[in-house]
């Protein structure tokens, strides 16, 4: 069955450095949509970057732009958000989202928390 699993999350000082990773199985992972979505308890569930097929053009939320960085390793079936310049507002679950129509997977979730 597919799976995504993410990893990397934890606690750090607002200004600090996390890269999370999501590992998938289970799918063709060089033909799927990967993203990052991250939601606060309340809030809704939003998008935070994108990575697409081939040529593997991104997409970042305004709010994260210039400071996260998505990548994916198609040979790994894994997908990267390397987060930079840390702020309390990032604090969240992250999720991995792999979609290709009519397919739309999710993982776990992984909680990112920025606080001094």
């Amino acid at each position: 069955q597919v799976q995504l699993v993410e990893s990397g999350g934890g606690l750090v000082q607002p200004g600090g450095s996390l890269r999370l990773s999501c590992a998938a199985s289970g799918l063709t992972f060089s033909t799927y949509t990967m993203n990052w979505y991250r939601q606060d308890p309340g809030k809704e569930r939003d998008l935070v970057a994108s990575i697409g097929t081939f040529g593997g053009m991104t997409n970042y939320a305004d709010s994260v732009k210039g400071r996260f960085t998505i990548s994916r390793d198609d040979a790994k079936a894994t997908v990267y958000l390397q987060m930079n310049n840390l702020k309390p507002e990032d604090t969240a679950a992250y999720y991995c989202n792999a979609r290709k129509v009519p397919f739309n997977f999710w993982g776990q979730g992984t909680q990112v928390t920025v606080s001094s």
